[in-house]
């Protein structure tokens, strides 16, 4: 029980770490800051773009910020 714990709370301050880093900078966590989300189904077809759900495409983390609440 020790153990997954400890990797819980190793994931949980990384994921802490990332938000505060991407506050810093001013982008979205979900994209990082690019707007759009890249989704390709496979290696051999072409990768469609998609619109960050997070900030609606603006890239910014205010927009995520007030989404995420």
């Amino acid at each position: 029980m020790g153990l997954l714990n400890t990797f819980q709370e190793w994931a949980s301050n990384r994921h802490e770490k990332m938000l505060a880093n991407m506050e810093s900078k001013g982008f979205c966590p979900d994209c990082r800051g690019k707007g759009i989300n890249h989704l390709a189904l496979s290696e051999y077809y072409y990768s469609t773009s998609i619109e960050c759900p997070g900030c609606n495409g603006s890239g910014t983390f205010t927009d995520w910020a007030s989404n995420s609440k």
